[in-house]
């Protein structure tokens, strides 16, 4: 067998690993979005429950849908 043949299906994997990690982060971005919408429109009393101020649940809200870390400052960060 010749290196030629073996590199198609070797292509054809990390094409499909690529496909996988590219909807694996959409999806996880797709999640960030909805996430912060709710928390954009939870009511004083929800957040105080959660020990989220208004201030913080905005800011959270505003992040672009890409910006998937943690901020170690917020409340919700549990590492």
């Amino acid at each position: 067998m010749s290196g030629h043949v073996l590199s198609r299906p070797i292509a054809a994997a990390r094409s499909r690993r690529q496909k996988a990690g590219w909807l694996a982060w959409l999806a996880e971005a797709m999640r960030a979005i909805e996430t912060r919408r709710d928390l954009a429109g939870m009511d004083d009393r929800m957040l105080k429950d959660i020990g989220v101020s208004r201030g913080d649940a905005l800011e959270e809200a505003n992040r672009a849908p890409w910006d998937l870390g943690p901020r170690p400052h917020q409340p919700w960060d549990l590492r």
